[in-house]
């Protein structure tokens, strides 16, 4: 059997070109037992239509139902006045916390400030240094000033 036909209407189909009726001839086409292979797995698409509306039904009464189920729940409210004072706790809480690290700060800062302009005596000591035996980089190190290396290092090593 030739269905080069359904084939056309398939790509007109997912093109979005079909009209209801080719739909429909679609519809009928895989509702039947006997279809080809290729074609097997678009069968599911066109049938799922006609297999829902079977199985899941909401019912004539379904309005009236749900009325009911309305009618029937007592309407207690569930919500609770609270007052502006609880309300504005975290508030008071929060300012709390400021008041008391800014006091700590301040109380805190006399001391801190006073310490640093403290004058301290540091202890200086000079230790005899001979200069036969200092290199010129200790003796950069120990004073602290650029050396002249002709003063510091012994004739004799500078002989060699």
């Amino acid at each position: 059997m030739d269905y080069k036909y359904i084939e056309q209407l398939l790509e007109r189909y997912w093109a979005a070109e079909t009209s209801l009726e080719e739909e429909d001839i679609l519809r009928a086409f895989f509702s039947q037992k006997e279809i080809p292979a290729e074609l097997e797995q678009y069968r599911t698409l066109f049938v799922y239509e006609a297999t829902e509306k079977e199985s899941q039904v909401l019912g004539d009464d379904f309005d009236e139902r749900i009325l009911a189920m309305i009618e029937e729940e007592p309407h207690a409210v569930k919500a609770r006045e609270i007052p502006f004072k609880v309300r504005l706790m975290p508030l008071f809480k929060a300012a709390a916390i400021v008041a008391i690290i800014l006091t700590i700060g301040g109380a805190l800062q006399r001391p801190w400030d006073a310490s640093w302009n403290d004058s301290v005596e540091v202890a200086s000591y000079t230790l005899p240094v001979d200069s036969a035996d200092v290199t010129p980089i200790q003796a950069e190190n120990i004073t602290d000033n650029p050396v002249d290396t002709a003063k510091v290092i012994p004739v004799e090593v500078a002989k060699d």
